[in-house]
């Protein structure tokens, strides 16, 4: 596969079966929470076993944006987030921008989601059920139970007033605690097994876990094995770290938090994302039951990572790109007839290549120019070149005021009370949220930022990203290097030209620059003709040949 900027996917026959698509897509899940890439504490027993039989997990696999609503924005439309300006919290795709769901719509399917959008403007009556044929909105149930102790997060000042833990959860009297969740994978499970039409099936199942606050049930929150969690990566081991990081680190107020804290945190963090296994296991399993598994597509992959106590932080930042961050899961179980080597791939990979792997796979083409590239291949050969580098982005301009999470107007910032406080207050500091992208290689990683200071790290020596090598005279030439390739890259990708082309003059005009040709007998079918779109030079064109054969006669 030769390297180059935006590969155009190919369109298989119309006329052949098109797969089943199903998309499970966590929030806010971690690569490194997988136990097949390696975490001795995961458990991940369904995601680990379709990678050792029937599925792809990519290793480097990073976001496009570190927040929700940017990275989904760009990984259902093949598109960076700078292009269309989707790098806010608040723009989300309006009338005009199609997704792969809409497209896949458009292209026979029937498209099931549940309501946890992220991805399509409210404000627009019935734009959302544009890119569905159903919306799963839940039923009406109490709430699941809440944390076993209800007072954890205390008082302000306190430790965990703004970690965003709860630790473990109450269950009901069937021993569970069924979420929202729960309720929209149960009832994909029901829909797949009674599914009976033709038309084949795409399924997006957008969860919040492992979302925070950091809370999960039994038998989740024991299983997880303290002992086995990989070392994390300490602020006082840093140098060189954004501002962003520093701000938030101080208004969390965590520095109280000994180890033990931090390893309870992130073993209810990993037990999240078993559950989250659990659930994926529950949907694979209804798929074989009604007999469509092996003739399905299977996307897994997160929208973007976690700190979950890497660099002294919870939650996330939307301009900060450790891998923790960046790298998220994303795995791939092919239809059994379209070829697969089932394992782990290495390379760098996208998650604009989702977009462009799912397109082709339903030989759909897209309606747009797009900069995903389809893994089909990398998919059946382990041997095949992926990307060589991979960019993420994020932050805003100075005097830009864009509302963040679970809260209200242009600009405002959450009163002190709410967990999120910390990392709004922040991002009111111009300097501290200046935009940032993000280019990395297999080893080294830089970070360009309008305000600030850049970033440099090589990854080899350093893979926990602790120091900051800008200024280091040692890697200037690497420096160049990256640079001059995120140039090449903003220029490849800055905007797109729309498939379908304007007329320069309105009905009236192009017919006052021909009329003057057409003979009396024929003004009502050109007029036709310019009503149904012709332009101008075929029209002249045929208005000339109708001279021609009126002369003649």
């Amino acid at each position: 596969m030769q390297e180059r900027e935006c590969i155009l996917v190919e369109s298989r026959s119309r006329s052949e079966k098109k797969p089943h698509i199903i998309i499970f897509n966590p929030d806010e899940m971690r690569a490194d929470t997988l136990a097949h890439l390696g975490n001795p504490a995961a458990i991940t027993p369904n995601l680990d076993q379709m990678v050792r039989e029937d599925g792809v997990s990519f290793r480097s696999a990073f976001c496009q944006n570190p927040v929700c609503v940017p990275s989904r924005c760009s990984f259902f439309t093949g598109l960076y987030p700078h292009v269309n300006g989707h790098r806010t919290m608040s723009y989300l795709l309006r009338p005009g921008e199609d997704s792969l769901l809409k497209e896949l719509k458009e292209a026979g399917y029937y498209v099931w989601m549940n309501d946890r959008n992220d991805l399509t403007a409210g404000q627009y009556e019935g734009w959302t059920q544009e890119h569905a044929d159903e919306i799963f909105y839940g039923v009406s149930k109490k709430p699941a139970p809440g944390p076993v102790d209800p007072h954890i997060r205390g008082e302000r000042g306190d430790k965990h007033y703004y970690s965003h833990f709860r630790g473990q959860l109450k269950t009901d009297e069937r021993g569970l605690n069924y979420t929202s969740d729960d309720e929209a994978v149960d009832e994909a499970c029901r829909l797949i097994r009674e599914w009976k039409e033709e038309r084949p099936l795409c399924i997006f199942l957008g969860l919040m876990y492992p979302h925070t606050p950091y809370q999960v049930e039994e038998p989740y929150f024991s299983a997880i094995d303290r002992g086995k969690l990989p070392r994390r990566v300490r602020p006082e081991e840093c140098s060189g770290k954004p501002r962003m990081e520093e701000l938030i680190r101080s208004h969390q107020n965590l520095e109280s938090f000994d180890e033990k804290d931090w390893d309870e945190l992130r073993a209810v963090y990993q037990g999240m994302c078993m559950k989250v296994d659990e659930q994926f296991g529950r949907l694979r399993d209804a798929m074989r039951e009604a007999g469509i598994y092996d003739d399905s597509l299977i996307f897994f992959f997160s929208d973007h990572g976690d700190y979950t106590g890497d660099y002294g932080l919870a939650e996330k930042a939307q301009n900060c790109f450790e891998d923790c961050l960046t790298r998220v899961p994303f795995l791939i179980k092919p239809p059994r007839d379209q070829g697969i080597s089932p394992g782990i791939r290495d390379g760098l990979v996208e998650l604009v290549d989702f977009y462009a792997t799912a397109m082709d796979y339903a030989g759909v083409t897209p309606s747009h120019t797009q900069f995903g590239r389809s893994l089909r291949p990398a998919v059946s050969d382990p041997a095949c070149e992926l990307r060589r580098y991979a960019f993420c982005e994020g932050g805003r301009l100075p005097g830009e005021e864009h509302c963040d999470e679970y809260h209200g107007e242009r600009g405002q910032v959450a009163g002190t009370n709410s967990e999120y406080w910390p990392k709004q207050i922040s991002q009111k500091d111009d300097f501290a949220h200046a935009k940032g992208i993000m280019i990395r290689d297999q080893r080294y990683k830089y970070i360009s930022r309008t305000l600030g200071s850049d970033e440099l790290y090589d990854l080899l020596e350093d893979p926990g990203e602790t120091h900051n090598r800008i200024e280091d005279p040692g890697l200037a030439g690497e420096l160049v290097r990256l640079q001059t390739a995120m140039l090449k890259w903003l220029q490849s990708t800055a905007d797109i030209v729309p498939y379908d082309m304007d007329r320069r003059f309105t009905t009236e005009g192009m017919w006052m620059r021909v009329r003057a040709m057409v003979p009396p007998e024929y003004e009502d079918e050109v007029k036709d003709k310019i009503r149904e779109g012709m332009r101008l030079a075929p029209l002249t064109e045929y208005c000339r040949s109708l001279a021609d054969r009126t002369d003649r006669s």
